[in-house]
């Protein structure tokens, strides 16, 4: 499972975002993010290819393995010194938890996030709440991960503010920790990349023997196939590619814990079930109950046997709104709500938590999680830099593939949702349902590191575009990351903003199931009433200069597409389009069956139309072709559950930022060129 090492575009100098203000700290070692630079953080120049060169020099650390530790970390950004979600500072990611959460105090709550309220998605009411919140607290005794920078400090003689401030000093820290492990290994120092192996493991991983293993692994297969970027802070690093490298896998044995062969195995409490990965990434079990509890309640999953009863058709791609600590404490709750897999950010360590073949309550639509895995990834949507890390973009491509070949599910962005992509049920849950990953998820690089990027398919005349920005030029502004109506910093994004007229000062198109009250959408972070996203396809519905118009939500939307920098390329495909003689049709959140497919004791289920309208003539891009299904799972015990399968056909179209479901004997569905 090699991957070609993408090259990515220009970034331009930014200051690191913030959280959102409506998310809350929600684990005693979730680190804050910091809004602006620190005093005396200035704009790049050569210094950072520089550091590099020194740090080797001055502790005999091959070049090449501290920019391959260092990419993995942080994609060589400093973030302007501003630390990640476990604290970590700088190119190299050196990591002081304490001091990060000393500086912004933050208040969290042990069990909640609101936001996960009615991730079951079937009408069935709230199953999180929000307790009062309370100052966080770090225990006494931080895990090693967490407290790398001090030990940096000790090594080089340098002050710890300047480690975490300074880029040069971040790096020589690094490469300082690394010969510290050298040592600590009985390892003799090396001019030779293949001998470090087991050092870079242990950089990243002294808590999972699998973590740091699988880390290495990544390390060098990136040191095989080289990089180019340029930085957050605008200057280009090259790490030129060794194909013929091969690490020293005879040191394993000296990786604390870690695993005998090559390939890592996934590990399992006594008692569970070995979890559900590819061999090449570190993963683990952390189970979700199947309980009973009050009165005649039950949770925090269903049992089923898919894809015997149910096929897997999506994969839903979430962030937790929360650290990895206090996620894992959430998932072992039978009263709160459930999802497949979590992503650690530091490292791209997976747990499972509910096996693939039964249904985890997660993407609030009940429809969507009888028929999708739901993967969450540490992190918030308005923390980009600091939580959506190298390591866990990686280890997560890689897991979606394996289960893309296990339940042959398209690697597309019909198939692979953002959990901002599945649609409501009905017009009254529209307002409530999530965000996440949000408008800085970078679905470009994602996919080129599933294997599928996003390419023209067609000329200018296949009626499709697929929405494709420079993640790094494109940047929209948006507003509510820190708080309400002000705006965010400057940061790429994957998103297109979509307008009323082709030019930017005309209104952004409405949603009237996000505003039913006719208000206009915004340029909020969390409102999604006018936004493209990048792989996602529309049906072309004019042309005007460098502008593009699309059919979205029921209305003709406009977004900025020059050639010289354009935001998508040209596609064809299927479209649906409402059949001949009705003025318009209506579009669904879920495509359950005819109310006749329905046995006794099952209570039928309505499909209530959105808010939204296809009018004649309008087309949407096709996904799906589904024969409408329902599953019935109402209590603990699995011999009441039902799988009801009736005939009513549906098609998954791209209604606007979310997909939609239309009946087949709605619509006409052709070739997008004609």
């Amino acid at each position: 499972m090699r991957e070609s090492a993408p090259i990515d575009t220009k970034r331009t100098v930014r200051p690191t975002l913030r959280r959102s203000a409506t998310a809350v700290a929600t684990a005693a070692l979730m680190v804050p993010l910091i809004s602006a630079a620190p005093v005396g953080q200035t704009r790049a120049d050569a210094a950072l290819q520089r550091a590099f060169t020194d740090a080797s020099a001055r502790f005999q650390v091959p070049r090449s393995v501290l920019l391959g530790v260092s990419y993995l970390e942080s994609r060589w950004d400093g973030h302007g010194g501003a630390p990640s979600v476990s604290g970590g500072y700088g190119p190299m990611h050196l990591t002081d938890a304490r001091t990060a959460l000393a500086r912004e105090p933050e208040y969290g709550a042990d069990a909640t996030d609101a936001r996960r309220a009615g991730a079951r998605g079937d009408g069935s009411g709230t199953r999180a709440t929000t307790p009062a919140a309370r100052p966080a607290a770090l225990p006494a005794e931080l895990p090693a991960r967490l407290r790398t920078l001090p030990t940096a400090a000790r090594l080089t003689g340098l002050p710890a503010e300047k480690l975490r401030t300074d880029p040069a000093a971040n790096v020589l820290g690094g490469a300082a920790l690394l010969a510290a492990e050298q040592r600590a290994l009985g390892l003799p120092g090396s001019t030779d990349p293949a001998e470090w192996y087991a050092a870079v493991a242990r950089y990243a991983g002294e808590d999972s023997g699998q973590g740091g293993t699988v880390f290495a692994d990544e390390v060098y297969d990136l040191l095989r196939h080289g990089q180019t970027r340029t930085t957050d802070a605008g200057q280009r690093i090259t790490l030129a590619a060794a194909p013929s490298l091969v690490p020293d896998r005879t040191q394993q044995k000296r990786i604390s814990a870690g695993p005998a062969t090559t390939a890592v195995q996934a590990s399992a409490p006594a008692g569970t079930a070995r979890p559900e990965c590819p061999s090449s990434v570190a993963c683990e079990s952390v189970p979700a109950p199947y309980s009973r509890f009050g009165d005649n309640d039950y949770g925090n999953h269903d049992r089923a046997d898919r894809p015997a009863d149910l096929r897997v058709d999506t994969i839903v791609i979430h962030d937790t709104e929360g650290s990895w600590e206090t996620t894992l404490k959430l998932i072992k709750d039978p009263t709160y709500v459930s999802w497949n897999y979590t992503v650690r950010s530091s490292d791209g360590l997976i747990a499972q938590h509910v096996p693939t073949r039964d249904v985890a309550w997660h993407a609030g639509n009940w429809y969507t999680n009888s028929h999708s895995v739901g993967i969450e990834h540490e992190g918030f949507l308005t923390a980009p830099d600091a939580w959506y890390t190298e390591a866990m973009y990686r280890t997560s491509a890689r897991l979606v593939k394996y289960l893309s070949r296990k339940y042959d599910v398209p690697l597309d962005r019909q198939h692979i949702l953002g959990h901002d992509n599945v649609p409501a049920t009905s017009p009254s849950t529209v307002p409530g349902m999530h965000t996440d990953p949000g408008p800085y998820w970078d679905w470009g690089h994602y996919f080129a590191l599933l294997g599928k990027p996003f390419t023209p398919t067609a000329g200018p005349h296949g009626g499709l575009v697929t929405i494709r920005p420079d993640y790094d030029r494109n940047e929209p502004v948006y507003t509510g990351c820190e708080k309400g109506g002000e705006p965010c910093a400057a940061h790429g994004s994957a998103a297109v903003r979509l307008h009323t007229a082709p030019r930017e000062d005309a209104p952004l198109v409405k949603d009237a199931g996000l505003h039913p009250d006719g208000s206009d959408s915004t340029a909020d972070v969390n409102d999604t009433g006018a936004r493209a996203t990048t792989g996602q396809r529309f049906a072309v519905a004019g042309r005007s200069g460098d502008w593009t118009a699309i059919w979205y939500l029921g209305q003709r939307a406009w977004f900025h597409n020059p050639r010289h920098q354009p935001t998508a390329v040209n596609a064809k495909g299927l479209v649906a389009t409402p059949k001949a003689g009705r003025s318009d049709i209506p579009v669904y959140g879920v495509a359950y069956p005819e109310k006749a497919a329905y046995p006794a004791g099952v209570p039928v289920q309505n499909v209530t139309p959105l808010p939204y309208k296809l009018a004649a003539g309008q087309r949407y891009a096709v996904g799906q072709r589904l024969t409408g299904d329902y599953f019935y799972a109402k209590s603990f015990d699995v011999g009441e559950h039902a799988v009801v399968r009736g005939k009513d056909v549906y098609y998954e179209i791209q209604l606007g930022h979310r997909v939609g479901y239309v009946r087949a004997a709605d619509v006409d569905v052709r070739p997008s060129d004609r």
